[in-house]
Order: structure tokens, then C-alpha cells, then sequence
């Protein structure tokens, strides 16, 4: 049937391709009859043809020669210039019109050199060598065996009509159709190779890659070599290997895409399925096996043979992938089945027509199911591709969930702990004030009593004490409202503080304080520290230096802050630096220098220098 499908189709096209319509002047001549000389095994035999010749079929795949003699009538000499086509001869020829050479393809005496019979064949005519009356064209062939050789029917006439209307429609679907089948496999073979190079089967324990994408790039690589032949004339090797290397690539192709279907189906995950995989790998080996016999024994009716077992094959395996899809349809499967089942029907068609047929020049159809895979990665893909970007949205919007409890965890926690740490900086800050009038004011207290205790102080030693005591309490509590590192501020607070000291004492104040920059690194306790030191060295002036006049400094010399406390005391021994002045020093890292003489005592401290 399909055969005779086959018959009628091409006598359609034929139709549609020769009818001429009314006022035409010349139709294309067709010539289909004549006489062939053949000689195989240096046997030459004679007799009539009828085109198409398929040499195979008539040769049994034997390798030879052929003369092919066909007269024709012409009722004058054309005006117009005119072409002859040939939709497939070879493998090598030569082509005469009335005993001049028209043409050579190849050299008629090397054999399993070029194919010719790939793509279809233009030559134009020159007007001179066409005549009224009798005319005869003459087609010599090699045929090499298994590389269908033969001549198909043979189109003469106007130049135009030949050229545009049959060679290029043929040239379209043989040699361009094959160009652009190549490119389509190659680009979706690049994909599914990017695809499984990048994708991980999620569903495994550990990850693995998608074995679909790895199939489907193999298979359309070796589609791909398989179709680039039909447009290599010359093979990069001989005949024979040539020949066993385009028959792996089609066995090559056939169980690749077999595999496709077996990972789309989820057949690995299942025991009883697994059978699946030796049928594939038998194709394979069985066409090396045979299609080397072929070659060797120049007889392709081994290779022939063969096809129909892996027909056989192929048909029980998609008949199985066929009944599970059906049970459990999903788009994908749907898809891959009915490119499964085209290829079937084309394959068993090809086999019929080029194998088994005595047809020649036609060419095969499956070559065009390769594309309807192409197309089912693609949309499978596409498909994957749209349920990983939900689940991914799904991953997303649980991501976003999970961190926004974090956030809020994260934020409640984080209150709790700024709470504590306050109630910590509150404890803190109590402990030092409490730590400070323990060392400073307890301390003055203590002295104040133990002087009252004596009987031996003065009213005035004992009130100047208490008085101390009263300061040191005052500045504590000022200290603890002071910015970190604003000195100025210190320094006004202790002016604030000292100043009824100073004119109860008949001490003249001098205020020589520029705005001074903050000093990095001095903190709440640092500060406390700094408001010590300058405290220690007003009380020693008030205390011992009996000075009239008392003068503070703070200035900036760079980056580094100077302050300076001067008065005009009896002064003292400055290599003797007072232990508590050089103590607060130490702790806080500034520079403390000493300059003492009656009238003239300086307290220098340097901060960040």
C-alpha cells in the first residue's frame, strides 16, 4: 500500500510539473525508453529499458558500468536555449547529445571515489547540438555496489521551464532540504547537550543529569552526519568505511532516539521495563555486523535483510512506548509517540520504495521525522522549562516566608537584647558613678573624718576637704550627660562647677578655651577620666600652690587637642610627678609634662596626638 501510495504521488507531481498550459509553444520532453548496455564482471549484455533503471535492483549491488541510449524527435531545431534534467543518476557519468560530450561527473574509471547520485543534475544545452528529426542522447554510468546507482527518467526542453520549475524544486528538497535538516539537528542537538550539561534530575537522592537531553543531543548529532551526507559528494574515506560509518549513524540515530523515549516514558525506574535497553544496543551491533557484510561481499541484500528485523524491532518498541503512553498520557509522551509513530510509517515506506522497489529517484522520507522529534524536545523543554519556574516561584514565595519569620524572630530577638543591653549600660553607669564617689568623694569624707578625729586639723583643713568632696560629687554627677570625647564640654561643666570655689578661695579664673573638635576614642568612662585629671590638677593648685590666679587652655594643633592648666603658685618639685596625675594619664594614653617654678607652674596633657 504504501507503495502504491507512493506511485500515485509521484505521478501527481509529474502532472503538476509538465502540464502545459494552452498557447505554449514547446513542452519538456521526457525520455523514459530506450536501449542500455551493461558490463558487470566483464560480462556485456544489450537489450531494452524502461526508466527508472535502479541498479541495485537489477545488478543484485554488483559493481559495473551502464550505457543508456535515449533517441528522441524533434519537429525543428530549437530557437531557445534548452536544459536537461536528471533527478538522480551515479554514482559517476558522463553525459553525449548526438555524439558530443556534454558532461563529466567524476572519473568513470575510479571506483568508490565520488556519488553524484545525491543531488539532482542541471546541464545546459547548446542550441547547435539540437536538431530537426532524430536526436540521441547518451548517458554512461559507474555504479558502485550498495551506493544506488541507477538513472532515473530524464527531462528535455526549454531552458527556463527545465531549470526553474523541476531542477529547482528538486534541488530544494534534495540538496537545500538537507543543508537546513543538518543546521535544525545540530542546533537542537547544541540545546539538549547545553540542557544536560546544566540540568539535574531533582528527583534522584544526590542529583543526577537528565539521560532524556543526553539521548536526544546523540541522537540529533548522528542525524545530523547522516543527512550532511547526501550533500558530500566526495567522502573523506573510501567507499566502504564511509559506507559502515553512515549506516551506524542511522543505527546510531534510531537507538538514541529509542532512549529518548525510555527516559521520557520513566522506563529506567522500573524493573520490568528495562528489557527496553537491549533491543537499542542489538541495532547497533547488528548494523555494523551487517553493514560490513554488505560491503565486503558487495551484495546489499545484507543490509536489507537486516533493516527489516530492526524494523521489526523498532515497531514492537514504540507499539510498547505507544500502550504506556496511552495508559498514562501526559503532553510530553504525546508528542514524543506521534514522532515515533510518523517515523515507523516513514521508515517502513523507505525500506519498501528504495529497497524493495524497483523505483529510482525518490528520496526518503524519514530523513524529515527527525524534525518532529526536534520539535518534541523543544516543546518538552518548554514544558519542563515552565513547571521548573512555578515550583521555582513556589520555592521563592517559601523563601520569602521562611525569611520573613527570620526577620521577625531576628527583630524580636534583637529588642531583647537592646533591652538588656540598656538595663546593662544603666547598671553600668551606676556602678561606675557609685565606684566614683566611692573613690572620690568616700575618699574625701573619709579624710575629712579621720581629720576630725585627729584633733589636729584645722577648721578650715577640714572645710576645704569637704568642700573637695561636695566638687567631686557635683562632677559626677555632671559627667554623666557628657557627649563622648566633647572636652569643651567637660571643661565648661568644671567651670561651671569650680568657679564659686575659686572666688571663695581669691583665685582669679582665666578662661582661654577655643572650640575644640570632638576626640575620638574617649567614652562615657574615658571622659570620666579626663574630668578627674584636670580636677586632680585644679585641687592640688587650690590646695598647695596658694596662687592668685588660675588660668585654663584648650586648643587644636592639627588633629591633636592641648590643654593646659597654669597657675602662679609657690610651684613645686617637677621631677616629682604627683602619682594620682601620672596614674589618670597612663589609663587614658595621653601626654602629661610637668613645668614648675615660683610664679609659674604648667599642667600640659595632649589628646591624640
Amino acid at each position: 500500500m504504501c507503495f502504491i501510495a507512493a506511485r500515485l504521488f509521484t505521478l501527481a507531481v509529474f502532472v503538476c510539473l509538465f502540464w502545459v498550459p494552452a498557447g505554449a509553444t514547446v513542452a519538456p520532453l521526457e525520455l523514459r525508453v530506450g536501449r542500455i548496455q551493461t558490463t558487470v564482471d566483464g560480462v556485456t549484455r544489450e537489450g531494452a529499458v524502461a526508466l527508472p533503471y535502479n541498479w541495485d535492483r537489477h545488478q543484485g549491488g554488483k559493481v559495473g558500468f551502464a550505457t543508456f541510449e535515449l533517441p528522441f524527435n524533434l519537429d525543428a531545431a530549437p530557437e531557445s536555449p534548452w536544459g536537461i534534467f536528471i533527478l538522480r543518476t551515479g554514482n559517476v557519468f558522463e553525459v553525449r547529445l548526438n555524439g558530443a560530450l556534454l558532461q563529466v561527473y567524476g572519473d568513470l574509471d575510479r571506483g568508490n571515489g565520488a556519488d553524484y547520485a545525491k543531488a539532482p543534475i542541471y546541464m545546459a544545452v547548446p542550441g547547435r547540438l539540437l536538431q530537426a528529426g532524430e536526436n540521441l542522447l547518451q548517458v554512461r554510468i559507474r555504479a558502485d555496489s550498495g551506493r544506488r546507482g541507477g538513472l532515473s527518467p530524464v527531462t528535455l526542453g526549454p531552458a527556463a521551464p527545465v531549470r526553474t520549475q523541476l531542477f529547482e524544486t528538486a534541488y530544494a528538497w534534495r540538496f537545500t532540504g538537507s543543508v537546513l535538516l543538518m543546521a535544525f539537528s545540530l542546533i537542537v542537538g547544541g540545546i539538549a547537550l547545553s540542557l544536560w550539561l546544566t540540568q539535574v534530575d531533582t528527583r534522584v537522592p544526590g542529583g543526577r543529569r537528565e539521560g532524556l537531553y543526553l539521548w536526544a543531543a546523540l541522537a540529533e548529532f548522528c542525524w545530523a552526519l547522516r543527512v550532511a551526507d547526501g550533500v558530500i559528494v566526495e567522502p573523506p574515506m573510501s567507499w566502504g568505511p564511509w559506507g559502515v560509518l553512515m549506516a551506524l549513524c542511522y543505527a546510531g540515530w534510531v537507538a538514541a532516539a529509542m532512549m529518548f523515549c525510555y527516559h521520557q516514558a520513566d522506563w529506567a525506574r522500573h524493573a520490568r521495563t528495562r528489557w527496553a535497553r537491549w533491543p537499542m544496543v542489538s541495532i547497533v551491533l547488528g548494523t555494523l555486523v551487517f553493514s560490513w557484510l554488505s560491503m565486503a561481499t558487495d551484495n546489499p541484500a545484507w543490509l536489507t535483510r537486516w533493516l527489516a528485523i530492526e524494523i521489526v524491532m523498532v515497531v514492537v518498541f514504540v507499539a510498547s512506548f505507544t500502550v504506556a503512553t496511552l495508559r498514562r498520557p501526559k503532553s510530553g509522551s504525546l508528542l514524543v509517540m506521534l514522532a515515533a509513530l510518523a517515523t515507523v510509517a516513514f521508515g517502513t515506506r523507505d525500506w519498501i520504495v528504495i529497497r524493495l522497489s524497483d523505483s529510482y529517484g525518490e528520496t526518503t522520507w524519514v530523513r524529515y521525522s527527525s524534525v518532529f522529534f526536534g520539535v518534541a524536545l523543544l516543546l518538552i523543554v518548554l514544558q519542563r522549562f515552565r513547571a521548573a519556574s512555578a515550583e521555582a516561584r513556589g520555592w521563592v514565595t517559601t523563601l520569602a516566608e521562611r525569611v520573613a519569620e527570620r526577620e521577625q524572630e531576628l527583630q524580636s530577638t534583637y529588642g531583647k537584647l537592646e533591652k538588656v543591653a540598656r538595663e546593662q549600660a544603666r547598671t553600668y553607669e551606676r556602678e561606675r558613678i557609685l565606684r566614683d564617689m566611692h573613690d572620690g568623694v568616700g575618699s574625701h569624707i573619709s579624710a575629712a573624718i579621720r581629720q576630725l578625729q585627729s584633733g589636729q586639723a584645722s577648721d578650715a583643713d577640714v572645710l576645704r576637704t569637704l568642700r573637695d568632696s561636695l566638687d567631686q560629687l557635683k562632677l559626677s554627677i555632671d559627667s554623666i550627660h557628657l557627649p563622648p570625647g566633647d572636652v569643651g564640654a567637660l571643661m565648661a561643666g568644671m567651670r561651671y562647677r569650680m568657679t564659686p570655689r575659686f572666688a571663695a578661695s581669691g583665685i582669679t579664673l582665666e578662661w582661654a578655651v577655643d572650640d575644640v573638635t570632638p576626640v575620638a576614642g574617649l567614652d562615657g568612662q574615658a571622659m570620666r577620666q579626663v574630668q578627674l585629671l584636670l580636677f586632680e590638677a585644679i585641687s592640688n593648685v587650690l590646695q598647695h600652690a596658694g596662687a592668685s590666679t588660675l588660668r585654663l587652655e584648650a586648643e587644636m594643633r592639627g588633629p591633636v587637642l592641648h590643654l593646659r592648666v597654669i597657675d602662679n603658685g609657690c610651684g613645686f618639685d617637677a621631677s616629682q610627678v604627683p602619682r594620682s596625675l601620672g596614674q589618670r594619664a597612663a589609663a587614658l594614653g595621653v601626654a602629661l609634662s610637668l613645668e614648675s617654678r615660683p610664679g609659674r607652674t604648667v599642667v600640659s596633657l595632649e589628646f591624640g596626638g
